[in-house]
């Protein structure tokens, strides 16, 4: 059943990211990754924000707004907090040199596996893959196609986060003890965690997106 209009305003209201937000430019950019890698290194060493107005000679305030990204500081600064911290100045911008990669895979190249759980006659096809990266999160899209000869699996459970949009043809999609019709341009967004999967191939061929997405190993 869909969300009353009102509750789906509410949930948009609550959203904390604006995937068309453009970043302010390089130099706030780099405030805010030389902010973060401070208070990394603060918290590593147990030290209080006073603690280190203390060792520096700088004001709480003044260390509050370099934390937060919202001054850029002197290298005189930097200096004082690396020596305070104990670790090379250069560490303070170790976040912002960090690659940010991207992986473009050409229609009908993705890489075709066999993923745990996976049954006869269900095709994944992984569309893309990033290894180890800043944002702490892994995220797996394939490309799934069930035909004449695919099973049916109600029980498939996993750790993270699921998104399905169906592409072509119809599948009842079992998640815990609820079944969702899938058509084209469905989604079904789900906690990965609970038995999930196609229970009924109701119009074949069947394709759609699934896009898993769960925290990188420390």
């Amino acid at each position: 059943m869909a969300k009353p209009k009102d509750d789906t305003d509410a949930v948009a209201n609550n959203l904390s990211q604006d995937p068309h937000r453009v970043r302010e430019g390089s130099e706030k950019v780099l405030e805010v990754a030389i902010g973060r890698e401070v208070r990394s290194f603060r918290r590593q060493q147990g030290i209080t924000v006073a603690d280190l107005a203390n060792l520096t000679g700088l004001s709480i305030g003044m260390l509050s707004k370099i934390e937060n990204g919202n001054t850029s500081p002197s290298l005189t600064t930097l200096q004082l907090l690396a020596n305070a911290l104990s670790v090379p100045i250069t560490s303070f911008f170790r976040r912002f040199e960090e690659t940010r990669e991207a992986v473009h895979t050409k229609a009908g190249e993705g890489a075709e596996m066999e993923r745990a759980g996976t049954r006869a006659g269900h095709q994944y096809q992984l569309l893309g893959h990033l290894g180890a990266n800043a944002s702490g999160v892994m995220v797996e899209p394939y490309m799934i196609t069930l035909t004449e000869e695919s099973d049916v699996f109600p029980t498939f459970q996993h750790d993270g986060i699921e998104m399905l949009y169906m592409l072509e043809g119809e599948v009842d999609y079992r998640h815990g003890d609820k079944v969702f019709a899938l058509k084209p341009g469905d989604t079904l967004f789900f906690d990965a965690d609970a038995p999930h999967g196609p229970e009924e191939l109701v119009k074949l061929p069947a394709r759609y997106l699934s896009i898993i997405s769960y925290p990188q190993s420390s």
